[in-house]
């Protein structure tokens, strides 16, 4: 009956939980150690304390892929909260699913102001590509492209990751070979002008710098998209950001997927990877959807090459 208790509290505690900082937080991550998975806690990428990823591994190498998709995902919050710890249930299930996945931590506002995220993202993409190359991961098979994912804000930075070649390559990354999709959930991806009063200072309101939304790139892209929205968004915009996206993308003659999440609002279509909102519509399919796709088309390139 404990555990019955604790698990109808956070039915009721988990938009607030994922909102920033709720006590009951312990008993959503704590549920999803169902999902028995390897998991490398803290790997610093630079200097700064807070800059740290999770690595969430499967326990053992799919034999579904020849290269084990890695997935990197960028929690929101507004960019002014929000850490790694607080998403232990989503790399257990994705790393479930068979996918490596990372976690990392970036700085915040008010210590930072864009495009300070955007960096740090790249760093960590940097220092996982790294990380991955050490023969400890070898039997896992890590694909040399990764996947791009995020929620609210952090699907802003996946977004900008995905579409805008600058971050990764003052990495010294290489962005086509880097990057092989990107997956947004409820995402920020054309917020000017700015309503949230939270918000403004971290784009230095009305003064926006040029060139600094997902949106503004999609001309150019080429990274197949997943973009998920929720049935409704009372905090961003699905018409004005996660559609207007879609349409861009599509205009520009990116592969691009759009697809409504039945029963979600902003904050539970994150909490769908969550085995707590089983009941909600599935969060987890279109990824596995999408993933395989793009490892078919991943394998498709290769054997091509090999015939040439």
């Amino acid at each position: 009956m404990k555990s019955l208790r604790l698990v109808l509290r956070a039915f009721k505690v988990l938009p607030l939980v994922l909102l920033g900082g709720c006590s009951a937080l312990q008993v959503v991550n704590s549920v999803s150690k169902i999902y028995t998975v390897d998991v490398k806690e803290n790997i610093a990428f630079g200097e700064d304390p807070k800059l740290k990823y999770d690595l969430y591994l499967p326990d053992t190498a799919s034999e579904e892929f020849d290269a084990t998709p890695v997935i990197v995902f960028f929690y929101g919050g507004s960019w002014n909260r929000g850490d790694k710890s607080e998403y232990e249930f989503v790399g257990r299930r994705l790393a479930s699913m068979g996918y490596i996945a990372a976690i990392p931590n970036y700085r915040l506002y008010p210590e930072v102001k864009y495009p300070a995220f955007l960096e740090d993202g790249a760093l960590s993409i940097a220092h996982l590509k790294k990380e991955l190359a050490k023969p400890e991961y070898k039997n896992r098979k890590p694909a040399q492209q990764f996947i791009m994912m995020g929620h609210s804000a952090g699907a802003y930075n996946a977004a900008m990751l995905a579409l805008d070649p600058r971050w990764l390559e003052s990495s010294g990354l290489t962005h086509q070979t880097s990057i092989q999709g990107f997956i947004g959930l409820a995402g920020a991806y054309n917020i000017y002008p700015i309503n949230d009063v939270e918000v403004r200072p971290v784009f230095d309101h009305p003064n926006y710098p040029p060139k600094s939304q997902p949106i503004d790139y999609t001309a150019k892209a080429s990274v197949p998209s997943l973009i998920l929205t929720p049935e409704t968004d009372t905090l961003v915009s699905i018409e004005r950001n996660s559609e207007a996206l879609h349409t861009a993308l599509k205009s520009a003659g990116n592969q691009t997927i759009l697809q409504t999440i039945e029963g979600t609002d902003h904050v539970t279509i994150v909490g769908t990877l969550s085995p707590l909102l089983f009941f909600k519509g599935s969060t987890s399919k279109p990824i596995e959807k999408f993933v395989r796709t793009l490892h078919k088309a991943a394998t498709d390139r290769i054997a091509t090459a090999s015939e040439r």
